[in-house]
C-alpha cells in the first residue's frame, strides 16, 4: 500500500477464523463453526477433544496477535499510520463488535486482510459474507470495507514457505548422518466437500502455491494431500487425506517425509493435532522419518 492508496482508507481490520482461549470457550465455539452445517455431533465432540489435548486453548489467538504486531510494525516503518482492527469469524472479538469499534471511532472505510489465502466458500466467501453480516448488525454508519485478494501466489507467502521446506528437508538424515537426497514432500491443505471445490479455484491455487513453493526450494518429488475433514462420511470431500498419503509413500518403500501446511498461515490447531500428533504418531509406528516445515507466520 503507497501513500495515495492511504488516503482511500481510515484503517485496517484483520479478519480471522476464531478460536478459543479456553476449556469452556471449546463447545460454545464449534457450535459457531459448525452452526448450519451437516456435521455429526460425534465428530464435532472429537475435534473438541483435540482443543482440549492442548489444555481447551487455540494457538491461533497468540499466533493472531503476532501477525497483527508485525503488520503495525510494517505500516509504521513504511510511513503509513493506520490503525489496525482485529474481527473473528466464530470468536471473541467478533466481528460485528469491532466494527463497532471502528464506528465509534470514527472508521468510515477499512481494508481488510483475511489469514485465508485460497479461494473457496468457506475460505473467502463466506468472510465476505461474514463482514456484510456484521456491517447490517452495525447499522447504516458502519464502515466500508474493502477485502485484499487472496495471497496464494504472493512472493511474501512464497518466498517463506520455500524456505521453510529446505529447512524441514536438511532436518532430515539417513543413517550415516548425511542429508537425505530426494526425501517426498507432502503439501497439505483442509479438505473441503467436492461440491464447493468444483465452484471455486482452491485446488487450482493450491497446486499453483505448491508449485511455486517446490519450484523455488528445488524438490523433485511432492504430492498435494488434504487433512481434517469434517462432514459426514456419505459426503465427498477432496482426497487424498495425509495419513493414507504417508501410508503409501511407505509401502512404497520412502523412508522419511517432509509435511508442508500449506493451506495455513500459520500453525493453527489442525497444524498442531493434524500433523504434529496424528501424522507424526503415524510415521513413528510405520518407522519413517518426519519433519514438518514451519508455516510463513510473520516471516513475510
Amino acid at each position: 500500500m503507497d501513500h495515495a492508496q492511504q488516503s482511500q482508507y481510515d484503517a485496517i481490520l484483520f479478519v480471522s477464523f476464531g478460536g478459543p482461549d479456553k476449556g469452556e470457550d471449546v463447545l460454545p465455539f464449534l457450535e459457531n463453526v459448525l452452526r448450519g452445517r451437516n456435521v455429526p455431533k460425534e465428530r464435532m465432540l472429537e475435534v473438541a477433544e483435540h482443543y482440549h489435548h492442548f489444555g481447551g486453548k487455540s494457538p491461533i489467538n497468540e499466533q493472531n496477535i503476532a501477525l497483527i504486531d508485525a503488520i503495525r510494525q510494517e505500516l509504521s516503518a513504511s510511513g503509513l499510520e493506520l490503525p489496525v482492527y482485529w474481527g473473528n469469524r466464530n470468536w471473541h472479538p467478533l466481528l460485528a463488535d469491532t466494527l463497532r469499534e471502528m464506528k465509534s471511532a470514527g472508521v468510515r472505510r477499512a481494508l481488510a486482510f483475511v489469514t485465508s489465502g485460497f479461494s473457496c466458500y468457506s475460505g473467502c466467501r463466506q468472510y465476505r459474507e461474514n463482514i456484510e453480516q456484521a456491517r447490517k448488525a452495525v447499522g447504516p454508519e458502519a464502515p466500508e470495507i474493502d477485502k485484499i485478494r487472496v495471497f496464494f501466489n504472493h512472493p511474501g507467502f512464497i518466498n517463506p514457505m520455500a524456505r521453510n521446506v529446505r529447512t524441514a528437508l536438511d532436518s532430515i538424515e539417513n543413517e550415516s548422518g548425511e542429508k537425505e537426497s530426494g526425501t517426498p514432500v507432502l503439501f497439505t491443505a483442509h479438505s473441503i466437500p467436492l461440491s464447493m471445490a468444483d465452484s471455486s479455484d482452491y485446488c487450482k491455487q493450491l497446486q499453483e502455491a505448491s508449485r511455486l513453493v517446490a519450484e523455488q526450494a528445488k524438490i523433485s518429488k511432492w504430492k498435494l494431500v488434504y487433512q481434517s475433514r469434517s462432514g459426514p462420511p456419505t459426503q465427498p470431500w477432496l482426497e487424498p487425506d495425509v495419513c493414507d498419503a504417508i501410508r503409501d509413500l511407505h509401502e512404497q518403500g520412502e523412508s522419511g517425509v517432509v509435511l508442508v501446511p500449506i493451506g495455513f498461515i500459520s500453525d493453527h490447531m489442525e497444524v498442531l493435532f493434524d500433523l504434529d500428533t496424528e501424522a507424526a504418531d503415524l510415521c513413528q509406528t510405520l518407522g519413517m522419518k518426519m519433519a514438518r516445515a514451519n508455516t510463513a507466520g510473520t516471516d513475510p
